[in-house]
């Protein structure tokens, strides 16, 4: 039987830690959210390598989707600078392991996934763990959640090609959305900020996530 609680912190320590993450906040809570819970039973063993783990095969023209590797999540968590006034909404919620590592930092969390059978996973595990300050629902990816806005921040669980109008249109004065914006090895981690003038973007680190379904740019017709 894997001792997961010895594999959560050797991963902290052996994959988080030596990538510059220093937040007290962001390592105790990958250190307390039991990823494995959050993964298929037959991934449990391979949820603390440093890498994707399937939480969902591809279906119904639907792409498979993934839950982060820890390292490149963690330094994204960091960049993201939250704190518990901060009320969240995380688009592209997945199984909910990302939902409850920021319900340990953020005041509370809305977390939206166009996948109703994800939704009700996560809605299940998180309840079950003990989550509540977490509401998952179903909603459009691209369209957030209007109802709930305005939010500090928003928090894209995956690449993206561009971010909607009418996502940073929830960002409250001083808010923030961090997402990772490019495919591959080149995609920036990229901070959107709203202030009274508009909106700024910032570029950090380099990572390299999978890809969130939709956000991508319309392809241009050429002659």
């Amino acid at each position: 039987m894997m001792d997961f609680e010895k594999a959560r912190v050797n991963m902290v320590d052996s994959q988080i830690r030596t990538t510059d993450v220093t937040s007290h906040s962001v390592l105790m809570a990958f250190v307390n959210v039991p990823r494995e819970a959050f993964v298929p039973q037959a991934q449990q063993t391979i949820a603390y390598r440093d890498e994707n783990v399937q939480i969902c095969p591809a279906s119904d023209g639907r792409p498979a989707r993934y839950l982060t590797a820890p390292s490149p999540l963690a330094k994204l968590l960091q960049l993201a600078a939250i704190t518990k006034d901060d009320v969240v909404l995380e688009v592209g919620c997945g199984t909910g392991y990302v939902s409850a590592v920021l319900s340990q930092l953020a005041g509370s969390v809305v977390a939206i996934d166009n996948d109703e059978k994800l939704v009700e996973a996560a809605t299940e595990t998180l309840a079950k763990l003990g989550y509540d300050n977490v509401a998952a629902v179903v909603s459009d990816l691209e369209k957030g959640y209007v109802s709930e806005a305005p939010y500090d921040l928003i928090f894209v669980n995956g690449a993206v090609e561009f971010i909607p109008d009418a996502l940073l249109d929830q960002l409250r004065d001083g808010g923030r959305l961090v997402t990772v914006v490019g495919y591959g090895n080149s995609a920036k981690a990229t901070v959107y900020s709203r202030a009274s003038t508009g909106i700024s973007v910032t570029t950090s680190f380099n990572a390299s996530v999978k890809p969130l379904p939709g956000f991508q740019k319309a392809k241009e017709f050429v002659f």
